[in-house]
């Protein structure tokens, strides 16, 4: 029996370890999977995507820059994505009717894993409590977008989202406000030259560390012991996991919210949810290992 096929798409996607993660969940749980990357021209998501799905794959997961576009190709979204407007994960869910680009497109499912993720690693592989906490949340992109609800949902203090452009994060604080009054936290967007000081917990969902630019913010924001994540991870991170360490925080790549948003992926297209501790392990000793030099 051929395997149903599944894959990250995006641009770039060479950089993914999502193929290494979903094969070893496929292989603890007996399931029969082929996930692959899917490169898409960054003119040509849909496309690509439609015809990755007819020619018979099951879902994807999409990453930069296309979580928005992913969100708007699918008819049936989940509450959290819906609340962020962006999706992580598509699932090709047939539709009933006449063949065509509609149909395919009717039975679709886009959800947003990014935020449980994160929250997962933060909450149980850190072991860091967000209940009660100051948040500082750097970008408005489709990952600070995916992440805001759930993290909401663990009851911080305070959650401040920190943007170049204010009024794009503006945006996405007015969308969940009403999130944020029923959880009882406190929701604001600033500016970068004025996101606050001395945060709990400091979130990087910015591009900063795709593009190699500074941190866009001062340390002030740090205080001693600050959790300070970096959704990117290996080399991506390096130069902001440095930057905290130097300032007296704690230093956290987003190796752990990869496996955990691939483990709820993977939930959501098989119905199986796989253990994530033995994953993690396999996956920070394979990022960690040391660059052998070249043979002289």
């Amino acid at each position: 029996m051929q395997a149903d096929r599944y894959a990250v798409a995006g641009n770039p996607v060479e950089h993914s370890r999502s193929p290494v993660i979903h094969s070893l969940f496929a292989q603890a749980t007996g399931q029969s999977i082929d996930y692959g990357r899917l490169l898409c021209p960054l003119d040509a998501f849909k496309p690509t995507i439609l015809a990755f799905a007819q020619a018979g794959a099951k879902g994807c997961n999409v990453t930069v820059p296309f979580k928005f576009e992913a969100f708007e190709m699918a008819t049936r979204r989940s509450a959290r994505a819906e609340l962020a407007q962006a999706a992580n994960t598509l699932r090709f869910d047939s539709a009933e009717g006449p063949e065509g680009q509609e149909a395919t497109q009717g039975g679709w499912l886009a959800d947003n894993t990014d935020g449980v993720g994160l929250v997962r690693d933060i909450t149980l592989n850190a072991g860091v409590a967000l209940k009660g906490q100051r948040i500082l949340l750097l970008g408005a992109g489709g990952a600070s977008a995916g992440v805001l609800g759930p993290l909401i949902e663990a009851h911080p203090a305070e959650i401040v989202m920190a943007n170049r452009t204010v009024e794009k994060a503006q945006a996405i604080v007015d969308r969940h406000a009403d999130w944020a009054r029923q959880h009882g936290v406190t929701l604001s967007a600033r500016p970068l030259n004025d996101p606050g000081q001395a945060f709990d917990v400091f979130i990087n969902g910015t591009a900063a560390s795709l593009s190699g630019s500074g941190i866009p913010v001062g340390p002030e924001v740090l205080r001693p012991g600050t959790l300070a994540l970096d959704m990117m991870y290996g080399p991506a991170a390096e130069a902001f996991l440095s930057w905290a360490r130097e300032h007296g925080a704690v230093g956290r790549d987003g190796l752990g919210m990869l496996v955990e948003q691939a483990a709820e992926s993977f939930f959501i297209w098989r119905g199986v949810r796989p253990n994530t501790t033995p994953v993690l392990a396999h996956m920070r000793a394979l990022v960690d290992q040391p660059k052998v030099p070249p043979a002289a």
